[in-house]
């Protein structure tokens, strides 16, 4: 069964802000999964692996297009 994490879920859990969020599922880094009314719904496991890599990715000066282009690669 896929465990759902909400976006708000995501900030929490995370430490990001709503805006990354929104703003990394605006560019494709975050896949919303369902949408339940007003709600976007992610898969908990995807988030955390997209996450982790885009944070390696960023460490080592990669820019938020170039990311996007690695994860839909390797995920």
């Amino acid at each position: 069964m896929q465990k759902i994490i909400s976006a708000t879920e995501i900030v929490d859990k995370y430490g990001i802000s709503y805006q990354t969020v929104n703003y990394y599922t605006c560019l494709g880094l975050l896949v919303v999964v369902r949408v339940k009314g007003n709600k976007r719904l992610y898969d908990k496991e995807d988030v955390e692996e997209r996450l982790k890599r885009i944070d390696e990715l960023k460490k080592r000066g990669y820019p938020l297009k170039v990311i996007r282009q690695e994860l839909s690669k390797k995920l």
